[in-house]
């Protein structure tokens, strides 16, 4: 205990020294955001990346942002981490979710300075938040639109890792796919990595190869559309979805529409309760209705009919009159999960580590 205070009031005097915030509210608060990977992803990195200059943009002087990209997640994590509370940095937004257990032993070192961590479910300290989004609510839009779209019934799936955000985007975008078209089939690959082009890229093609023809992914670079178009320039039928970014760059083929994760709104609101003193912890999951998921724009290879129900979804959903998981559903063993019109409750959906019934592939351990 003793010394940790000695190290929190050396802190404390690297902050007065670096011009971080103190108590009197006068200097500039020091917002940190560490990155798993290139800020030029175009995808997730890129959109948290967004949100940090709509802070500048927002707060104007009264903010100092930095960062720090493609950190490992592990123990390079927790000496990022580290080296950016000794800069004086008094609100740190740590960005993927292998950052978690990282995120809280940092925290444990440094009381005075906030840790808000994207994705995870820790908050083992006073000053550690955690913040995520609800991306199902996007994947139920593509999944819907991708039922439509596919001609070969076989749609595909690049998943990173086997948690509950991950498979909660499969089994929404197969669930509302399924809906209507019923013979439509999922091919789930996992890559194991958040950011790897070369990964990515010989998941699509492997998927093109089997037949697949609508690509959906929940990894971070724009591979998948690129392995798309060389498909596309072979003369094959394929489309894409941008993920976590708008990805335009490969519009209007083969990207058909995109997930957009905006993280300014909850930038904006945790930096400015830093300022004005009034942060506390909380476990934050916002989705359409705070304007942190967004579905980009539906391109014109989408019929008209389509786009119009797929916005209808969004209305809906935003308004909240529809939730993606509503039954009746049932597990991939053809057990009951939901009933006629019973909505999946926020624990089972943050705990969830099964595959709804007619995805006939197995979640790997």
């Amino acid at each position: 205990m003793k010394r940790r205070s000695l190290l929190a009031a050396g802190v404390a005097a690297l902050a007065l020294a670096t011009g971080g915030a103190m108590a009197d509210g006068h200097e500039k608060v020091k917002a940190g955001f560490i990155y798993v990977g290139p800020i030029g992803d175009g995808g997730w990195n890129y959109q948290h990346d967004q949100g940090r200059l709509a802070v500048e943009a927002h707060f104007g002087d009264k903010v100092e942002t930095i960062y720090q990209e493609s950190v490992p997640e592990g123990a390079d994590a927790e000496r990022a981490i580290t080296q950016m509370a000794l800069q004086g940095a008094d609100i740190i937004f740590t960005t993927s979710f292998g950052y978690m257990d990282p995120t809280n032993a940092v925290a444990a070192k440094f009381p005075d300075v906030k840790f808000e961590h994207a994705t995870g479910y820790k908050r083992e300290h006073p000053n550690v938040a955690t913040y995520d989004a609800r991306f199902y609510e996007g994947r139920a839009v593509i999944g819907h639109i991708a039922g439509h779209m596919t001609e070969t019934n076989k749609i595909g799936y690049i998943a990173s890792f086997p948690i509950p955000e991950v498979i909660q985007g499969i089994n929404s975008a197969y669930l509302h796919a399924a809906k209507v078209n019923p013979d439509v089939e999922m091919v789930v690959t996992w890559v194991y990595t958040w950011f790897d082009p070369a990964k990515e890229a010989d998941a699509a093609r492997a998927m093109i190869s089997q037949g697949v023809d609508v690509i959906m992914q929940h990894t971070d670079s724009t591979a998948p559309q690129a392995a798309a178009q060389e498909a596309i320039a072979a003369g094959e039928r394929v489309f894409t979805f941008g993920q976590a970014s708008d990805m335009s760059a490969f519009a209007p083929k083969p990207r058909i529409a995109s997930i957009i994760d905006d993280w300014s709104p909850y930038y904006i609101k945790r930096v400015g309760q830093v300022i004005d003193g009034t942060w506390e912890q909380s476990a934050s999951w916002g989705g359409m209705p705070e304007g942190e998921v967004v579905i980009g724009e539906i391109t014109d290879e989408v019929p008209a009919e389509v786009k119009a129900e797929a916005e209808a979804m969004i209305a809906a959903i935003t308004d909240g009159s529809y939730h993606p998981f509503t039954g009746p559903i049932n597990k991939q063993d053809g057990t009951p999960w939901l009933a006629e019109g019973e909505v999946a409750e926020d624990g089972e959906l943050l705990g969830m580590s099964f595959y709804v019934e007619g995805i006939t592939s197995e979640i790997p351990n």
